[in-house]
């Protein structure tokens, strides 16, 4: 299998220029819808609320409070979608621990595609500041614009986490492997992702 970035090479054998990406070999249409074609056949049954239990979904990680956070009990599109920019407007929406999602809404496709699965101690705060994910997005808009794709960036919060980091980092993680989101490093290796830095 090709590592990830190798869409971006410069030299004959594969290997990566020694600039990173070569700015100028560009992903045509065909490439991008196929990319969240593959995403999509993926993460189209775990949209579904009323699928069957699996065996991923029966894992179960307790919260601080006691409280199970079951792993198939998210149910991501219930979450109020927001906009990128949240972090802009005079009031913040949500505060505290919370996992968070970053999705976009192809329009030939019946339903979102997860992009990015993150944890914070600090949901008002932080997408304020750096953020690899960011850049990624960016990427992604750039190269979905330039081939005259739709895209509908948005960003959900899901506060009902456990408020100790190493429970919520379990859970992260658990939920990364259960919808594998291709902006995040544990599964850019699967997708193959071209938005993503090329592998150190």
């Amino acid at each position: 299998m090709a590592r990830q970035g190798d869409l971006f090479s410069s030299a004959a054998d594969g290997t990566p220029g020694p600039g990173g990406p070569e700015p100028d070999l560009e992903l045509n249409r065909e490439q991008l819808l196929d990319w969240q074609a593959r995403l999509a056949s993926h993460q189209a049954p775990l949209f579904n609320p009323d699928r069957p239990p699996s065996s991923q979904q029966g894992l179960l990680f307790p919260s601080d409070e006691g409280t199970p956070a079951q792993l198939g009990g998210l149910r991501l599109l219930e979450l109020r979608s927001q906009p990128l920019s949240f972090w802009r407007l005079p009031q913040a929406s949500q505060e505290g621990a919370a996992l968070y999602f970053v999705t976009d809404r192809p329009s030939q496709l019946p339903q979102p595609l997860l992009l990015y699965i993150g944890e914070t101690s600090r949901a008002d705060r932080r997408w304020k500041g750096e953020h690899d994910c960011k850049s990624y997005l960016a990427r992604y808009s750039e190269a979905l614009r330039r081939e005259g794709l739709e895209l509908q960036l948005s960003i959900r919060f899901w506060l009902d986490v456990p408020a100790a980091i190493r429970p919520r980092r379990q859970l992260e993680q658990a939920l990364i492997q259960h919808w594998l989101p291709p902006f995040n490093k544990e599964t850019r290796g699967r997708w193959q992702a071209p938005f993503t830095a090329l592998p150190d």
